[in-house]
């Protein structure tokens, strides 16, 4: 793939320059000498880690037979997904089914004390919000093509509950990275979620110990927080601030 070729993917799918940093592991600087033009000769290695970001599909390449029915990449639908067996997690993605690792145990107290932090404004507000905690089906894009089990939602629209799953964009969602799905939540989904119409986005890194906030309604760029710090949630306007302290102690435990 050429530097042209990834300046073109770069643009279509709106990625900046922290992010390709960021998930290729090559520095900020770099980067943007490269895209800008001002670097000529490129080692080998960097050229790979710049094109694992940019291929198509970002997707698991399992064989289509562990999704049962074999069919074309990105030809899968919610019909397939339904069809996996219960212990099978994935996720269903413009097609594409991406695997989903068992949580660590941090991932799970980092999305159960923002969830309660939550979920006890909300219920001492009387407010007519619902959240929700993982494993719970999104049926994002209203589509048959993508369902996704993000780690913690706000919905705000009661026709958006059904029983078996949540129609359309909540309105928050939280995200907890996991090593196998780095990239996955800082590209893909953050792609997916602002088009879809979710309206704030965070994701929470605990290994370089940050959380980055995307308003949509307000910018693109992200605020990024250190992982103890006490942190708006901005469509409450603020008046719901996640407190970080506990969850950071934790991960003091795990370092």
């Amino acid at each position: 793939m050429t530097i042209q070729e990834m300046k073109q993917l770069m643009q279509e799918r709106g990625y900046t320059y922290a992010q390709i940093a960021d998930l290729s592991g090559v520095p900020l600087g770099t980067v943007q000498k490269i895209f800008n033009g001002e670097t000529k000769g490129l080692r080998y290695d960097i050229l790979t880690a710049l094109e694992g970001i940019f291929k198509e599909p970002m997707a698991v390449m399992e064989s289509c037979a562990a999704y049962g029915e074999e069919k074309k990449p990105g030809m899968y639908t919610i019909e397939d997904y339904r069809a996996l067996p219960e212990e099978q997690r994935v996720e269903l993605i413009d097609g594409y089914f991406y695997d989903m690792a068992a949580p660590t145990t941090f991932h799970q107290l980092i999305a159960g004390e923002v969830y309660r932090q939550i979920a006890n404004y909300i219920i001492d507000q009387g407010g007519a919000c619902t959240p929700f905690i993982s494993p719970i089906d999104v049926q994002l894009d209203n589509d048959e093509k993508t369902m996704i089990q993000p780690d913690v939602i706000i919905v705000c629209k009661p026709d958006q509950i059904e029983r078996r799953n949540i129609m359309g964009a909540p309105d928050f969602v939280l995200e907890v990275i996991s090593p196998g799905t780095k990239r996955r939540d800082h590209v893909v989904k953050l792609f997916k979620y602002e088009q879809a119409g979710v309206r704030e986005y965070w994701i929470v890194d605990p290994y370089k110990k940050r959380v980055l906030v995307y308003f949509f309604q307000r910018e693109a760029s992200p605020v990024i927080y250190p992982i103890d710090a006490d942190i708006p949630v901005n469509i409450y306007e603020g008046k719901l601030t996640i407190k970080f302290q506990q969850i950071a102690k934790w991960g003091e435990q795990e370092d």
